[in-house]
């Protein structure tokens, strides 16, 4: 007779941490089987031999069972799981499941909680943002509080820079803002709603480089492009800008400041109100997001957006869209104060340059 091995809880976690990545990279999806015995129940020590022995016989041989929270839940991962069969497998184990606690201790089977989880979920951004779930990225917890000081010494900079640079700036703004104003009728300030931190949507500023009442459908074809395509381009052309060019949007003001960033200068405001970061990846479009792969997404889940970043500042435009999001990621896990003191003073170099910006 084979026994059954359960994991105990870190060891299971980091089993959870490694299946979530392997499935990023193999493109297939993973399922947890969450079951647990209310506070109420009378004899907790034999319900969960039974809870154990249920689990053991619905998974299969890859499958995985171990404990969370000091041995109060129980989790089945079911890993390796086609997308398209996500849902049907998440009901047959969750089904199954409730049929064989009925049949192997009765009446108690309904003081058993049973939730599922899976991974990838489905992209979704709403006001309140995206929350990891705390059983699928097991290892947050620790990693935020460990870069907790960075963040509150991030956030004191950000605050003095911007507010410094919005008052040394103005003369500046003012200038710019009547160029604007008379290149085209319009709108001075271009707000525009991009994907922050966990997903969460906020509004945008830059300096209006395009004539007013524009189709987006032209940069949206083109991002649909360099998500799915940019990689695929010749090796002759990996060198070229990866941007949008001759786009008729922009008017003869705006290609100027396009080239020169200045159009961006109006996210400090955004910087000073906490939606942005001086140094961070782009905040993307909710097009964009749409299209992302599970691994893309985690540009917008583990650091806040930036006005500039390591992808301006090595490669810009002329990179893939993975490349890009590679870098965003290398940034992401190894901040540090140093990291974005020298993003910054790069930056400067990069815009005077203009390689890659349009």
């Amino acid at each position: 007779m084979t026994t059954t091995v359960v994991l105990e809880e870190d060891l299971f976690k980091d089993t959870i941490t490694r299946e979530r990545k392997r499935t990023e990279r193999s493109g297939l999806s993973m399922a947890l089987l969450l079951v647990g015995v209310q506070d109420g129940s009378s004899d907790r020590s034999e319900v969960r031999s039974s809870l154990v022995e249920v689990l053991s016989e619905l998974g299969s041989e890859t499958d995985l069972i171990g404990w969370f929270e000091g041995r109060t839940l129980l989790g089945l991962l079911v890993i390796d799981v086609d997308p398209a069969q996500l849902e049907q497998v998440c009901e047959r184990v969750e089904a199954d499941c409730r049929r064989a606690l009925s049949a192997r201790i009765g009446q108690a089977a309904e003081d058993i909680s049973l939730r599922m989880r899976v991974y990838p979920e489905a992209c979704q951004v709403g006001e309140e943002g995206y929350d990891e779930d705390p059983f699928l990225f097991p290892e947050l917890p620790a990693r935020r509080q460990a870069a907790a000081s960075f963040h509150m010494v991030k956030r004191c900079f950000d605050i003095v820079a911007s507010g410094v640079l919005l008052a040394v700036l103005s003369p500046l703004f003012l200038v710019i803002a009547c160029l604007v104003k008379l290149s085209s009728p319009g709108p001075v300030i271009f707000r525009q709603t991009r994907v922050g931190q966990g997903m969460k949507p906020f509004m945008m500023c830059k300096f209006r480089s395009m004539y007013a009442n524009n189709d987006h459908g032209i940069h949206q074809n083109y991002v649909s492009w360099f998500i799915n395509s940019s990689d695929k381009a010749p090796a002759k052309d990996k060198g070229q800008v990866f941007k949008l060019t001759s786009d008729p949007r922009i008017t003869p003001i705006g290609h100027f400041l396009r080239k020169s960033s200045l159009d961006e200068l109006p996210q400090l405001c955004n910087v000073f109100c906490g939606e942005m970061s001086l140094v961070g990846p782009r905040p993307p479009l909710w097009y964009e997001l749409q299209q992302y792969k599970p691994w893309h997404r985690h540009r917008v889940l583990e650091a806040k957006p930036g006005i500039t970043g390591l992808w301006q500042v090595t490669g810009r435009s002329r990179t893939t869209f993975d490349e890009m999001v590679r870098l965003d990621l290398r940034y992401a896990r190894a901040q540090s104060f140093w990291t974005d003191i020298k993003i910054l003073l790069a930056t400067p170099a990069e815009v005077i340059r203009g390689k890659g910006a349009c």
